[in-house]
C-alpha cells in the first residue's frame, strides 16, 4: 500500500557507543561495546584460544529459505535500515562538517552484516523506500551474503536517514529524517513467515515498536518465532527523540522484555529504565533479569562489560585503545556473540565457553571503530583473527 509521505522532520539524539579492541597469539581480545558514557578510548581483555573460532565461512544467499530448521544457526533480524552521513572530519557540528561520507546501517541490519561476515548464517526482515536509496540497501545485503528475502519496498516513503555528527572522541550525536520513513510503514501481511520459522535466533530492536502500524508487525513477528521455538535476542538501542515522550520509551520497550531470550542491554539504558538507579549494582541490574531470560549482558564502556544467567554472572575487563568512530561498534559486538550461540546455544551454560565468546565478539566491535560508518566498518573472520594474534599481550 503506498503511503503519502509528510514532509520530513530533524530530531537530534544524543547517544554514545564505546569500544575497545584485540590480543595476541591465539589470544582473542575482549573489546566490550555499549552505549554510555563517553570515552576517547576503546577495551578489551584477553585470554581466549582463537582456534575455536576458526570455521569455514558459509554464505547467506537468497537460497537460505530452503534449508532446514532442525539443524539451523540461521540468525533473522528485524527493524530499520537505513543511510548513515557521516562527517569526513571529526569534532564539527553539522552545519560546519565539509562533506559527509554515505554509509548503509540501521542496528539490526549492522548485526545481520556481521554474523554473515564472520561466516554465520543471517537474513534481515524490514522496510526500506522504493527509492535509490532503498534499492543500494537491498544490494548491499546481497553482496555481504545477508539473506534478503525479507526486504520490502514503499513507494509512499523514502528510505530512513541520519546524519552523524562525530565528536573529537569518536562519539555520536544524530540527526534523523523520517516521520514516516518506509521502516515504520512494514505491515504485518508483508512479514516472510517462512524465513522466521527458520531461523535459529530471532534478534530485534525497540524502535520498530515506535509508531504503527511497524509495531503490529513487530509483535507479529515475535509471536511467530516464539511459537516457532526460535530463540528471541533484544537490544533495546534507547533512541529517546524518537519516542514521543520518555514514559511512552519507557513502557514501549518494557512492553516486550518478557518475551526475550537474550537481552545486550548499556548502563544508560539500565539507568533509563529503573529510575535512574545504579546501574553499577547488581542488585539493580537483577531487578531487570525476568524468570523466562537466559542471558542478560551490560556493557559498560571503557570498563568493559558483565554477564548474567541464572547460574552465574561475572564481568570482563578491557584495555584501552583509540577509537576514530564508534557507530555500529554495539552491533558489531552483538553480531559477534550472535554467531557463536547460533553455532551452539549451550555456551550459554558454560560460563568459560561463554565467557571466550564474549571476548571474541568485543574484539569483533574493537575492529568496528577503526573506520568510519558502520556497515563499511564491519570486520570479516579473518581480519578479527589476524588482529587478535598481533596484539601483544
Amino acid at each position: 500500500m503506498a503511503v503519502q509521505a509528510p514532509s520530513n522532520s530533524f530530531l537530534t539524539l544524543s547517544n554514545s557507543r564505546r569500544a575497545r579492541l584485540p590480543s595476541k597469539n591465539n589470544l582473542c581480545g575482549a573489546l566490550f561495546i555499549g552505549a554510555g558514557r563517553g570515552h576517547k578510548s576503546c577495551s578489551l581483555s584477553v585470554g581466549v584460544d582463537c582456534r575455536r573460532f576458526r570455521g569455514s565461512a558459509r554464505a547467506s544467499v537468497e537460497g537460505t529459505n530452503g534449508q532446514s530448521t532442525e539443524e539451523s544457526s540461521l540468525v533473522v533480524c528485524f527493524g530499520e535500515m537505513l543511510i548513515d552521513f557521516v562527517p569526513t572530519v571529526a569534532g564539527l557540528s553539522l552545519a560546519r562538517a565539509p562533506a559527509f561520507k554515505k554509509a548503509p546501517g540501521g542496528a539490526p541490519a549492522n548485526v545481520a552484516v556481521c554474523i554473515a561476515r564472520l561466516g554465520g548464517l543471517s537474513a534481515f526482515i524490514g522496510k526500506v523506500g522504493d527509492d535509490e536509496f532503498g534499492y543500494m540497501l537491498a544490494d548491499i545485503l546481497k553482496k555481504n551474503n545477508v539473506n534478503n528475502k525479507g526486504i520490502r519496498f514503499d513507494a509512499g516513503a523514502r528510505t530512513a536517514l541520519a546524519f552523524v555528527t562525530l565528536r573529537a572522541d569518536g562519539e555520536r550525536e544524530f540527526m534523523f529524517y523520517r516521520n514516516p520513513s518506509a521502516d515504520m510503514l512494514l505491515v504485518e501481511s508483508e512479514l516472510e513467515v517462512d524465513l522466521i520459522k527458520q531461523a535459529k535466533i530471532f534478534h530485534y530492536g525497540s524502535i520498530s515498536l515506535i509508531a504503527e502500524p511497524c509495531r503490529s508487525a513487530h509483535l507479529a513477528a515475535l509471536k511467530i518465532a516464539k511459537d516457532a521455538g526460535v530463540l528471541l535476542s533484544y537490544d533495546p538501542n534507547l533512541r529517546l527523540p524518537l519516542w514521543p515522550s520518555v514514559q511512552a520509551a519507557q513502557e514501549g520497550i518494557l512492553s516486550i522484555w518478557e518475551r526475550a531470550d537474550i537481552i545486550k542491554i548499556s548502563e544508560e539504558e539500565i539507568s533509563f529504565l529503573t529510575g535512574d538507579e545504579d546501574p553499577y549494582d547488581d542488585a539493580v541490574v537483577q531487578k531487570l533479569f525476568h524468570p523466562n531470560l537466559k542471558l542478560l549482558l551490560v556493557t559498560e564502556g571503557a570498563d568493559g562489560c558483565r554477564y548474567y544467567t541464572k547460574d552465574f554472572n561475572g564481568r570482563v575487563k578491557g584495555l584501552k585503545v583509540e577509537a576514530v568512530d564508534t557507530t555500529g561498534a554495539g552491533d558489531a559486538f552483538v553480531g559477534g556473540i550472535l554467531s557463536q550461540l547460533a553455532s551452539d546455544l549451550s555456551l550459554i551454560q558454560d560460563e568459560k565457553r561463554l565467557r571466550e565468546a564474549l571476548k571474541f565478539a568485543n574484539a569483533c566491535g574493537a575492529l568496528t571503530v577503526t573506520e568510519r560508518g558502520a556497515i563499511p566498518a564491519l570486520p570479516q573472520r579473518e581480519a578479527v583473527l589476524e588482529a587478535l594474534l598481533k596484539v601483544v599481550v
